[in-house]
């Protein structure tokens, strides 16, 4: 068993509803061409230095993805993770996407968890 979390360079004024809109169409294979997002290419930089998605290290025991590599797209970041993955991984996910004013989408039940500057 798996579960997956997203994470979206989104517009300080998204509401959770733009995010589940965004990740809809990503599901449909629809991915607008655009520059990658500099906090997209932060989180995946930071979070892959640490959890290889690639190479040997990416499927070895222990690794937290169930699937490798991560789907990464120009405004998102995909992650498939293995049910007993460390709770450490999940704590350095949300530390970056709060550090770098990402939305995190849970997809199991479709939670937007926005960045903590935009909580109210």
């Amino acid at each position: 068993m798996s579960f997956d979390l997203v994470v979206w360079a989104m517009a300080p004024s998204a509401a959770p509803d733009a995010v589940r809109d965004a990740n809809a169409r990503c599901a449909r294979g629809e991915h607008r061409q655009r520059p990658a997002d500099p906090r997209v290419v932060a989180f995946y930089d930071a979070l892959t230095s640490t959890y290889p998605d690639r190479g040997p290290r990416a499927t070895a025991p222990g690794s937290p993805w169930a699937s490798a590599p991560l789907h990464a797209a120009a405004d998102h970041v995909q992650m498939r993770l293995d049910e007993s993955c460390p709770d450490v991984v999940l704590e350095t996910i949300e530390r970056l996407a709060g550090e770098l004013n990402l939305d995190l989408l849970d997809l199991q039940d479709g939670t937007v968890y926005p960045p903590p500057a935009r909580v109210s």
